[in-house]
């Protein structure tokens, strides 16, 4: 058995920085094995041990660290009217822009080093009642099962800067149709309407959020995860660090200053 090692992230029940057994419930009874994703009502994250050899999943459900392909580098046109992305929430929204208007997007993270859409103009905006966070669990993109890595959320709380994009109305199905593929194939995004200003005025912008409910929110991750995870964590499309580097950058690049991911970024020297 698998004793003594320090806990970083939490499987709900776990106190940070307490040892642990391995074998053990999400609501930390010994002996027993956590539930299937289905039976786990805690909003697990997986349990996460720094030992010699770096961070490693000690347990976690692999359905429950899902990936958008948010941050893929190919093309999504090839995904736009797929029957795969046509569910009710889409077809929901699609209604909703089916109004003759222009569609308006927020980017705050990859939306704004590589939107992927033509847009007839662009404005850095803020949003209230949520910020950027880089506390979503990647395990494909950015990271792997052994070594899960991390990509950007807006999570409620605070205010984030970014860049507000105008679709014209007449492409606007069909890039909403592509966002949806590249941000929703597994669903881990709760899409919704955010006020955005606009030179033109307040304006509703489609924006990716994330609840802390969700199974992909780390939750609160002190600097050593983030250090093993920078060092270590690389997916199918790269590094969590060049992600979260390109992303700084990209911010910078817009004159957008966001100190909290700057000071995240110390962890990643």
């Amino acid at each position: 058995m698998v004793t003594g090692f320090t806990l970083l992230a939490r499987c709900a029940g776990y106190i940070p920085g307490t040892t642990f057994n391995p074998r053990a419930t999400a609501k930390g009874t010994p002996d027993k094995t956590c539930p299937s994703a289905d039976e786990c009502s805690s909003g697990c994250a997986g349990v996460f041990i720094i030992s010699k050899n770096g961070l490693k999943m000690a347990k976690g459900h692999p359905s429950h660290m899902t990936d958008t392909t948010a941050d893929a580098p190919t093309s999504l046109a090839h995904a736009s009217g797929s029957p795969v992305f046509q569910g009710a929430l889409l077809e929901q929204f699609r209604k909703q822009c089916a109004a003759g208007q222009d569609l308006w997007v927020f980017g705050y993270a990859s939306l704004l080093w590589r939107p992927e859409f033509e847009a007839q103009e662009q404005h850095i905006s803020r949003v209230w009642g949520w910020h950027r966070a880089l506390k979503m669990w990647s395990r494909l993109n950015r990271g792997s099962p052994e070594c899960p890595g991390l990509v950007f959320a807006l999570l409620p709380g605070g205010s984030c800067q970014g860049m507000v994009y105008r679709v014209a109305k007449d492409q606007a199905d069909e890039v909403l149709t592509r966002l949806w593929a590249r941000e929703m194939p597994m669903d881990v995004y709760t899409p919704c309407w955010l006020p955005c200003a606009t030179p033109q005025g307040r304006v509703k912008a489609l924006a990716f959020t994330l609840p802390r409910s969700s199974p992909s929110f780390t939750g609160h991750l002190p600097a050593e995860t983030y250090r093993q995870i920078f060092q270590q964590a690389c997916g199918r499309f790269g590094t969590t660090r060049d992600y979260a580097l390109q992303t700084y950058e990209s911010l910078l690049a817009h004159g957008i200053e966001d100190r909290a991911l700057a000071s995240l970024l110390r962890h990643a020297d």
